[in-house]
């Protein structure tokens, strides 16, 4: 009897605590959960504003120097005379369209033309897409483009009535330029064609139409192109407005954001020959793309290379395991809100579970926008009829019973099982014919819709990783000479913001320190991370603007928009000019901002330097050893300061 009680309570004891056991694991699951809710961070993040690490956050002190500065410095009078009207179109994604238009504007200044508002043909062959908008004022805002160049080219919304009825019957040349071509070709062979057509078309294929680094003369060009991308090309209200929304979303909490582009872009991929660090059904649609690529002539390569070889050589976008390990190898801790940008990231979400589980705030528009706010932005749209098998129609009770008594003679056999119904994921995108045809099919009308769709989540991102307080590339500087989104954003960070953190990491260092440590990734020894920190904190300093110029300059003048369209506030000794092979400045040769800008930024920087309760407090000073040591002994204190509990050890 004495037994049977005992075993009764010792079960009542192992249930209670069960039941505790289980208490305890849903608390810390509803505490420690890694999902960001719409519209509000805080559930996720710790309590309050902390204070901002400058290390990690900026803005850089060697860099506070430089300022925006692209309005002509030298006689700059306006064409004398108009010798025609120029129309261009351009096909390409959103970083070529940025880039394209840029161009066009310059050669309009250059042949002192009319240029006719751009069609952007991802638009244009998209069916049923909003009627409000329509080409370039799907992404761009048409009245300020046009006014804010005035000074600069005549800009029209499109040709006079009898010259656009005469080029419905091709009376007029077209030119399809290559992306290197130079001032003289368009002055010697393009400008004679104008003046005697008076009209001219131009299509750009590649994402530019005129060469990155123009000479000396043409230094007022340069600065053209700046006005275009960063002040004359600005999206459209509504872009803007969501835009702001999401970066006050990110910022709601009160802490700093870092916007990352994967660069995970099939044609990429495909382009250099990545396949193999995919797996299973990506590797094969990568290969078809290369193969489609081998037959234009637009790879000159064979189909099949060793990837392997490729990724060490830093031809390869970075895997977001390995950005991931190199947030945590700079200190980043596993709070931090990371933007993911780009409208494509090929592998999905199965290739983003790493960096998610080492950084749960990982976010995007669709996680921190509705539907609806999605939705308004493209505008209302005409259904497409869809390539679906269709029921067949329901048949009425008599038509039922006539069948019945014509069917012929008792018993029939069973009529065969119905077929399997046909999904919408099996006849869209590459589930309808992977497994079945050699060759890829066309677009179907929805995937022309899905690609205009693609350049508002571009532009949108765009705006986003402009405005963050960091931003990491996954590929740049591919070699392909293609303008590159991430490139892009590079540039216009460096151009609004060059004391913001905006790292330019070496793919090809950064393969080498992963091959050092391929044993033991989640473990590295902490000479490793101090080596991988020095790197990626070089490449957002001097160093990386220096190395940025050599490399992204000579293929995007808007990747790097220095010295022409920036100024300098003081000379820095520290600073050497690099110039390219043939003596054309890339760095350290910026003018002296006018007096009247000083005077400005003296204003400005007296009332940011007012005592304020937030940020640069105890700054961490760069790649210090010394201070890493100590911010380590301080982490074992118990009275942890709030800036030790932002900086994350890299060797926890």
């Amino acid at each position: 009897m004495l037994l049977k009680s005992k075993f009764k309570l010792a079960t009542a004891v192992g249930i209670i605590l069960s039941m505790l056991s289980l208490l305890v694991h849903l608390f810390l699951a509803n505490y420690s959960a890694g999902g960001i809710s719409k519209y509000n961070l805080d559930n996720v993040l710790p309590f309050g504003s902390k204070p901002r690490p400058r290390r990690l956050w900026g803005p850089l002190s060697t860099l506070d120097l430089l300022h925006p500065y692209a309005k002509p410095r030298q006689l700059y009078p306006a064409p004398a005379k108009d010798n025609g009207f120029i129309y261009a179109k351009i096909y390409g994604g959103f970083e070529k369209i940025q880039s394209s238009i840029c161009d066009l504007v310059a050669v309009a200044r250059l042949l002192n033309a009319t240029l006719v508002i751009p069609e952007i043909q991802a638009t244009t062959r998209a069916r049923g897409i909003s009627s409000n908008f329509k080409s370039f004022s799907y992404l761009y805002d048409e009245e300020h483009f046009i006014a804010a160049l005035s000074d600069d080219v005549p800009i029209v919304r499109g040709l006079p009535k009898d010259l656009r009825e005469a080029r419905k019957k091709i009376k007029f040349p077209t030119v399809s330029p290559k992306n290197t071509a130079t001032s003289d070709y368009y002055t010697t062979d393009v400008l004679p064609r104008l003046v005697k057509s008076k009209v001219l078309g131009i299509i750009v294929n590649g994402g530019k139409c005129l060469q990155s680094i123009l000479p000396a003369s043409l230094e007022e060009l340069q600065r053209l192109r700046c006005r275009v991308a960063f002040h004359a090309l600005k999206f459209r209200p509504e872009i803007r407005s969501l835009g702001s929304q999401i970066v006050g979303r990110l910022r709601a909490s009160g802490r700093p954001y870092l916007a990352y582009h994967p660069g995970l872009l099939r044609d990429t991929l495909a382009f250099h020959g990545c396949a193999e660090l995919f797996q299973d059904i990506h590797t094969e649609l990568i290969q078809y793309r290369r193969n489609q690529m081998i037959k234009r002539g637009t790879v000159k390569e064979q189909l099949t290379v060793d990837s392997v070889s490729i990724q060490k050589n830093g031809s390869c976008p970075l895997i977001p395991e390995e950005v991931g390990l190199l947030l945590q190898a700079l200190g980043y801790p596993s709070t931090t809100i990371i933007y993911l940008a780009g409208s494509e990231t090929f592998g999905g979400q199965r290739i983003l579970i790493p960096l998610r589980a080492m950084y749960a705030n990982l976010v995007d528009r669709t996680s921190l926008c509705s539907r609806r706010e999605l939705s308004d932005l493209v505008g209302p749209e005409s259904p497409l009829s869809s390539d679906l098998p269709h029921p067949p129609p329901p048949k009425s009770e008599k038509e039922l019973i006539e069948e019945w008594k014509k069917a012929g003679p008792r018993p029939r056999p069973l009529p065969p099982p119905p077929a399997r119904p046909f999904y919408a994921h099996e006849k869209e995108g590459w589930y309808g014919w992977i497994g079945e045809n050699d060759t890829e099919p066309d677009p179907s009308p929805i995937e022309f819709r899905r690609q205009a769709h693609r350049l508002l989540w571009d532009a949108l991102d765009y705006f986003v990783s402009v405005q963050a307080d960091a931003f990491f590339p996954g590929f740049h500087n591919d070699g392909s000479g293609w303008p590159d989104y991430s490139s892009l954003i590079m540039g216009h960070r460096l151009y609004q913001t060059p004391s913001g953190i905006t790292y330019r990491p070496d793919r090809k260092t950064v393969a080498t320190l992963f091959e050092n440590v391929s044993d033991h990734l989640y473990h590295p020894p902490r000479n490793w991370t101090m080596a991988a920190r020095q790197h990626l904190n070089n490449s957002a300093g001097i160093e990386g603007i220096k190395m940025s110029a050599m490399m992204s300059k000579p293929a995007s003048f808007l990747a790097h928009p220095l010295p022409e369209c920036s100024c300098r506030t003081a000379k820095s000794p520290v600073v050497q000019p690099v110039k390219d092979k043939h003596g054309a400045l890339l760095f350290g040769g910026e003018e002296d901002c006018p007096d009247w800008m000083v005077r400005t930024l003296a204003i400005v920087s007296t009332k940011n330097n007012e005592p304020q309760s937030e940020d640069y407090e105890g700054e961490l000073p760069e790649d210090d050893p010394s201070q890493d040591t100590q911010q380590e002994s301080d982490r074992s204190d118990t009275n942890k300061s709030s800036e030790q509990d932002e900086e994350m050890d890299p060797d926890d």
